[in-house]
C-alpha cells in the first residue's frame, strides 16, 4: 500500500539533524568508511536494512549501548517516527538514514559493518521480482563485501515462502546457517526484540521465521 505523502515531514525531520541524514542531506562518500569517527568511538557497527518506525533499533540500542547502530529507511515519512523514539530515549549510539538500500556501497566501505539485520522485508512474491528480495544472492554478495570477516546477517520474516527461498540462497552462496527457527515465538526467547510488524503478525497467530547467517 502506497503511503500518503506528508509534506510537513520535510521540514520537521531537520529537528533531528544531529543524528538523522534526511533525503535533502543524504549520507554518501563523505561518510563512507568514517562511521567510527562520526560516532566518536570505536565500536561494532550494526545496520538495520528497513528500519520502519524504529521499534527494533530503539530497543536494540538500549540493550546494547556498546554497539553503534545505523537504521536505513527509504521512506522519510516513516523514518521520522523512528527519529522521535531515538530522541525520547536520548540514544547516542544511533544514526538514521533516509537512503536506498540498493546503493549500500555508496555509504559503507568494505569490511566496515559487523552485522546486518533484515526484518520483515517486502517478499516480492512474483518470480520475476526475485532479484529485488533483500536475501537474493545479488544482495548477499554486497553484504559479504561490506561485512567484516565472520560478520553476520540476522533475518526475520513471517513469509514462509520467502524464508525458504532465502535459506536456499544462503546455501547456494556457501554461507554458514545457524539458529534457524520456523516458529520463533514458540521458543519464548528473552533475547528476541520485536519489530512493529512482528507484533502485528504474531498477534494474528502468524509464525515468525528467523535465522542467522555467517559470512566467512
Amino acid at each position: 500500500m502506497r503511503l500518503r505523502r506528508k509534506p510537513w515531514v520535510d521540514e520537521a525531520i531537520h529537528a533531528y539533524d544531529d543524528f538523522v541524514y534526511p533525503k535533502d542531506r543524504p549520507a554518501g562518500e563523505a561518510e563512507r568508511g568514517r562511521w567510527q569517527e562520526i560516532f566518536g568511538r570505536e565500536a561494532p557497527l550494526f545496520v538495520e536494512l528497513g528500519t520502519g518506525k524504529g521499534d527494533f533499533i530503539r530497543q536494540m540500542a538500549e540493550r546494547a549501548p556498546e554497539v553503534n547502530f545505523i537504521g536505513i529507511e527509504k521512506q522519510q515519512d516513516v523514518l521520522i517516527a523512528a527519529a522521535k523514539k531515538v530522541r525520547e530515549k536520548e540514544l547516542k549510539n544511533v544514526r538514521l538514514l533516509v537512503f536506498d538500500i540498493a546503493q549500500l556501497e555508496k555509504i559503507f566501505a568494505p569490511g566496515e559493518v559487523d552485522r546486518f539485520f533484515v526484518n520483515f522485508c517486502d517478499p516480492w512474491p512474483k518470480a520475476r521480482h526475485a532479484k529485488r528480495r533483500l536475501t537474493h544472492r545479488s544482495f548477499l554478495t554486497r553484504y559479504k563485501e561490506l561485512l567484516v570477516p565472520g560478520g553476520k546477517l540476522v533475518f526475520k520474516t513471517d513469509n514462509r515462502a520467502l524464508f525458504d527461498f532465502s535459506l536456499e540462497e544462503f546455501r547456494e552462496m556457501g554461507l554458514s546457517l545457524h539458529d534457524v527457527s520456523y516458529d520463533l515465538h514458540s521458543e519464548a526467547r528473552p533475547d528476541n526484540v520485536m519489530t512493529e510488524y512482528e507484533k502485528k503478525f504474531s498477534g494474528k497467530g502468524e509464525k515468525i521465521n528467523r535465522c542467522e547467517v555467517t559470512f566467512a
